[in-house]
C-alpha cells in the first residue's frame, strides 16, 4: 500500500516543530518507475531535519521522500514530472502509470486534510500555535565546487513571507535575535529573514487556514554542518545546532504568550 509516512507526538502546549523533508523511504512500487538514483535523492533532501525538529513534544516528521510526493508545494506541483520541476534532474520513467500518479496525489491531499485536524486541535488548546518548519539546502556546485556566495546564502535563512509579520513581529525577532546570541562554537550564527528562501507551500497553506492564529517560520539551513554531496554530517555541530534552537523557545513562547490571542 502507498502512502506517505511520518510520525505526530502531540501534548497541549503552543508549539510545534515540522519536518516534512526530512524522509528518504520512497515506496517500492513507486520506485520501480524512478530513473533518479538513490544518492541523488539524498542530497536533495533535508536529512537530520528530523532530528533538529525533536526539540519539542509536539512534532511531526515526515518519513517519505520528497521525490515521491513533495509537501512543501501545491497539489500540482507535488511531483517532479519535468526536471525544471527537480533543480534539472530526471526523476520518473516515461511510462509511469496515470492511476500511480493519481495515488500519489491522493495521498498528498489526505496529508493536508489530517495536518489540518491536527492544528486544529493544537489550535484549540490555547487559541495560537508556533511552528518551525525546518528544512535545508545545498551551496556547492560539484563535488569539488566552489560555494555560494554567503551574502546571499545565509547559514539560517528564515521564510516569513507569507506570515502577517504586523502581529507575530515579536516572536520573529525574538527568534532571531536568540540565535544570534547562542555562542555557536565560539562567534554566532549567520541568521537572516527571507534572502534565500520566503517560506513554501506548506507555511501558506497553514498561514491561509489559520489566519492569525499561527505563526509559521520556515527555517532553511544552508547545509554547512555536513557535506551535501557524500552525506557526511558533522556531529558536534548537528547536536550544537539543537541546543540553538531549543535555547530560542522559552523567549519565543514568552513573546507570543503576550500577543494576547486568546481561544
Amino acid at each position: 500500500m502507498i502512502r506517505i509516512e511520518y510520525d505526530i507526538r502531540r501534548s497541549r502546549f503552543p508549539f510545534l516543530s515540522m519536518a516534512i523533508h526530512n524522509g528518504h523511504d520512497v515506496d517500492q512500487e513507486v520506485e520501480k518507475y524512478f530513473v533518479i538514483d538513490e544518492f541523488t535523492r539524498l542530497r536533495e533532501e533535508d536529512p537530520f531535519t528530523g532530528f533538529l525538529a525533536k526539540i519539542s513534544q509536539n512534532y511531526m516528521i515526515v518519513h517519505t521522500s520528497r521525490f515521491q510526493t513533495d509537501l512543501n508545494r501545491s497539489r500540482e506541483e507535488a511531483l517532479y514530472r519535468t526536471p525544471e520541476q527537480a533543480w534539472g534532474l530526471d526523476v520518473w520513467k516515461k511510462d509511469v502509470p496515470v492511476l500511480l500518479l493519481d495515488r500519489l496525489l491522493d495521498n498528498y491531499d489526505h496529508f493536508y486534510k489530517r495536518l489540518g485536524l491536527f492544528l486544529k486541535g493544537l489550535i484549540y488548546s490555547s487559541g495560537y500555535l508556533i511552528i518551525y518548519d525546518f528544512h535545508s539546502y545545498n551551496h556547492r556546485r560539484g563535488i569539488d565546487g566552489v560555494k555560494a556566495d554567503p551574502a546571499q546564502n545565509p547559514e539560517i535563512n528564515i521564510g516569513t513571507g507569507s506570515l502577517n509579520r504586523n502581529l507575530w513581529a515579536p516572536v520573529v525577532d525574538t527568534f532571531c535575535d536568540a540565535l544570534y546570541r547562542h555562542d555557536y562554537f565560539g562567534r554566532g550564527l549567520d541568521v537572516r529573514e527571507n534572502i534565500k528562501f520566503r517560506g513554501g507551500y506548506l507555511s501558506r497553506w497553514i498561514h491561509e487556514h489559520f489566519p492569525d492564529r499561527t505563526c509559521v517560520l520556515a527555517i532553511e539551513l544552508k547545509k554547512f554542518f555536513m557535506d551535501e554531496w557524500n552525506g557526511a554530517v558533522d556531529v558536534l555541530q548537528l547536536y550544537e545546532l539543537r541546543k540553538a534552537f531549543l535555547s530560542t523557545l522559552p523567549e519565543v513562547l514568552r513573546q507570543a504568550g503576550r500577543i494576547g490571542i486568546s481561544k
